[in-house]
């Protein structure tokens, strides 16, 4: 029995964990994106309805081969480009058509979320020995629980000035993040594939 197949049952379980916690934590963005007229709590709950998408597809990709994971992982990179692309759409609406975000409502639920995100990037940094598509979710949790951290910032700014321009920014930022991972998990995708195409066991 190989190393692997002894660390597929908790690898299994904490994808199964983040999986729910992120689809719960996407209804809960969207709910109040909506209530609050917020373009940084839709981004968020897009981001994180996409990362509920991969987590899904990790778990497939557990049961298959490297090629799988490789492929899984690629998706993870292509999705958060996509993602990123709608949210710059959003926030470009906001900017010209303007919008009236309520901030203690982005306050409330970035705290939430934090939390949530925080446990999910603790559980899947347990992990030993992460593959690619695992490299890719905790990218994943992380970009989120700081993506948190900017709507609660945002939250405080439209309380005090009360003005749109801060949930913009933090939409854009989130936007700017999700490229960047999207980068990111695409070259890791990359490189694996490579190196199992040299024959690297």
């Amino acid at each position: 029995m190989t190393s692997s197949t002894l660390r597929a049952p908790d690898e299994r379980r904490t994808l199964w964990i983040v999986l729910l916690l992120n689809a719960a934590i996407a209804i809960g963005f969207f709910a109040t994106g909506l209530i609050g007229d917020s373009s940084a709590l839709i981004a968020n709950g897009v981001d994180n309805l996409s990362d509920t998408a991969v987590y899904a597809l990790s778990l497939v990709a557990l049961s298959h081969g490297q090629t799988w994971k490789t492929r899984a992982a690629t998706a993870s990179g292509v999705m958060l480009l996509i993602f990123a692309g709608g949210i710059l759409i959003d926030v470009g609406r906001r900017y010209f058509q303007g919008s009236e975000p309520v901030g203690p409502t982005m306050m409330t639920m970035s705290a939430v979320a934090a939390v949530v995100n925080y446990i999910c990037l603790r559980l899947l940094q347990r992990l030993k020995q992460k593959d690619v598509n695992l490299r890719a979710a905790t990218t994943f949790s992380f970009n989120d629980f700081i993506s948190n951290g900017g709507i609660l910032v945002a939250g405080l700014l439209v309380l005090w000035l009360g003005t749109n321009w801060p949930d913009l920014l933090v939409g854009l930022a989130t936007a700017i993040i999700a490229i960047k991972g999207g980068i990111e998990i695409l070259g890791d995708a990359r490189t694996e594939s490579k190196d199992d195409k040299d024959g690297r066991p």
